[in-house]
């Protein structure tokens, strides 16, 4: 989750709320790729989920990044808590999990090779302390008291809320990971296209990027377990956002929609206030009960957008939110499967002739449908492999189109990164199904061996 904004004054007119969102807006030349990544960390001894302090733990992977790799700190309270370096953060999620979020990049060759320099580097700290870690979408043996909540105050206050506005926000914390990418825009109407098909297809990277279907040691019934979570977790600020295809939909329409979801918190003087389901609106007016008199700055506004939680969502970029973590081959494809399709204009335009008719019932059955069945979905007449057999080719035809080499030149373009959708699509089976095969399988059930075949 994102760390605290700031840089930003004081919110003198309502109009910068949205201009604080067109300020994104780029010329083509300078769009850049942000990918991010979570992964569980364990004690390979015990295969028990790592403690925030300890010989072997969290902070000892911070620390041996500091030290050792040139990550400069981030604190908390005086506990380190994250790492920067380079345009690059590493921070920690509410149970433990490590998050790279990348620093902004020309190509997917680039971020790719900040992926693997990132896992070498933990790999190597991971190895001499007796640690390993692992991508999935959601951990597959251990128990909400198995999982530590990490010192950030942040995480204290919302663990407290979740449990008043749903059934699942305390599982999302602590037992679930994603894989993300972030994507710039070059105008409203560009932002409004992109958005309204990274809302469409999301149901269709959960499905190929599944890897979620064991929870508390058994099967859960679901290949992507973290995408049902993420429909048990605060209707206030998750979901497919069916105004975002009504007509008219613009960063004034979200600015409406971001002022109505509850707040969490004000970040001052180091320190987060509560400010548990009160109202922005109340903020701007000086009426917010946790600072009275007080009003917003653009940093304020910032970090209320990082608390907003859709399917995908616009700060001063597009997020794509749908995936499972996964395998390391899999954090490369996700950059490749959304900037295929959405930073060639031929691209874009042809994946959204493909959703552009659906209804929301379509949408949203499509999202549901993904994380139960992955590829093997079919609503209203939707066939869920078909449509990653024909979108995916559109991201290749759309990397081509991009034409951006790599390794000096030897590789043309980024296509290749779409190998392992392309196999996906080739023989039906996503990560999750690969997962179930083994554990009925192989594995005879004994679930303690994804630990050794699936960690990094």
């Amino acid at each position: 989750m994102s760390i605290p904004q700031s840089g930003g004054g004081p919110i003198e007119r309502h109009e910068q709320l949205a201009e604080y969102l067109e300020a994104g807006c780029k010329p083509k030349q300078d769009w850049r790729i942000g990918t991010e990544h979570e992964k569980f960390g364990y004690c390979k001894e015990t295969l028990r989920p790592l403690p925030f302090e300890g010989e072997r733990s969290i902070l000892t992977v911070l620390e041996g990044l500091r030290d050792g790799h040139g990550w400069a700190p981030l604190e908390e309270g005086g506990k380190l808590i994250g790492l920067t370096k380079g345009g690059a953060n590493i921070s920690l999620e509410p149970g433990g999990q490590l998050e790279l979020s990348g620093a902004p990049l020309e190509t997917i060759h680039e971020t790719c090779d900040e992926v693997n320099a990132h896992l070498a580097d933990v790999k190597d700290i991971a190895d001499r302390i007796g640690v390993g870690f692992i991508g999935l979408g959601a951990a597959p043996i251990w128990t909400h008291d198995d999982m530590p909540l990490m010192p950030k105050g942040r995480y204290k206050l919302m663990d407290a809320y979740m449990q008043k506005v749903g059934t699942m926000g305390r599982v999302m914390m602590r037992r679930t990971c994603t894989v993300q990418v972030n994507l710039d825009f070059s105008s409203e109407a560009d932002m409004v296209q992109k958005l309204r098909v990274a809302f469409a297809l999301q149901p269709l990277a959960t499905a190929l990027f599944a890897n979620s279907p064991f929870f508390e040691g058994k099967p859960n019934g679901q290949k992507s377990w973290r995408s049902l979570v993420w429909r048990h977790l605060d209707d206030d600020r998750t979901g497919m956002l069916p105004f975002v295809f009504e007509d008219g939909f613009g960063f004034e329409r979200w600015v409406d929609y971001a002022l109505d979801v509850p707040m969490y918190f004000v970040y001052r003087d180091g320190k987060y206030i509560d400010a548990l389901g009160q109202s922005f609106r109340d903020f701007l007016k000086g009426e917010l009960p946790a600072l009275p008199g007080e009003t917003p700055t653009l940093s304020d506004w910032a970090d209320h957008l990082t608390t907003i939680f859709p399917e995908a969502r616009i700060k001063k970029f597009i997020e794509m939110r749908g995936a499972d973590g996964g395998p390391w081959r899999r954090l490369c494809a996700l950059p490749a499967f959304w900037v295929g399709l959405t930073y060639d204009q031929g691209a874009l335009d042809a994946a959204w002739d493909i959703v552009k008719d659906w209804d929301q019932e379509t949408r949203e059955g499509l999202r549901v449908a993904a994380a139960e069945q992955g590829l093997q979905a079919v609503v209203n007449g939707v066939n869920m492999h078909d449509l990653a057999r024909e979108v995916v080719g559109i991201a290749e035809a759309g990397l081509k189109a991009r034409a951006r080499p790599g390794a000096g030149g030897l590789v043309p373009d980024e296509t290749h990164f779409l190998n392992a959708l392309k196999e996906s699509v080739e023989s039906g089976k996503v990560p999750a199904d690969e997962l179930l095969e083994d554990y009925h399988g192989d594995w005879n059930g004994d679930l303690t061996r994804i630990y050794v075949k699936y960690s990094y």
